[in-house]
């Protein structure tokens, strides 16, 4: 397994499972762009300081976040990783007041990284799964 893959299974324990933004500092370059996620204005997120509110937000609708890394794949400086997503709708998310419903959803990113920094995600999440979940849809 190489560096790469490493740092990338670190992002999801560390950030993502343990909700630790801090650690989106360390990890992400200033200049990274999350591709398949978007902040308020509809926008990619850049950087850490724009990643940071939609990871407080998607755990503060999911506080019980958790993220299984099936399967990471790392070849140079890209990263492949097949994830479940799993948690308790605990908060407003898409709309939705919470409902207490668990979700389970499936996703793909590919990462980047550059000088042991991501410089770029690729983001293919079943969103709208999640909102077939938490919706009367």
């Amino acid at each position: 397994m190489n560096a790469n893959t490493e740092r990338a299974r670190h992002w999801f324990e560390e950030v993502w499972n343990r909700g630790n933004a801090d650690a989106i500092d360390e990890m992400m370059a200033p200049d990274a762009v999350a591709y398949g996620m978007a902040d308020p204005d509809g926008e990619p997120p850049q950087g850490p300081d724009g990643f940071r509110p939609l990871l407080l937000a998607i755990r503060g609708a999911f506080p019980d976040i958790h993220i299984t890394v099936d399967d990471a794949i790392g070849e140079d400086d890209t990263v492949a990783v097949r994830c479940t997503v799993r948690g308790t709708h605990q908060g407003e998310w898409m709309g939705v007041e919470a409902t207490g419903r668990p979700v389970e959803i499936t996703g793909m990113t590919f990462t980047v990284w550059k000088e042991g920094k991501m410089v770029e995600a690729w983001n293919c999440f079943d969103f709208a799964g999640l909102y077939e979940q938490i919706s009367d849809y």
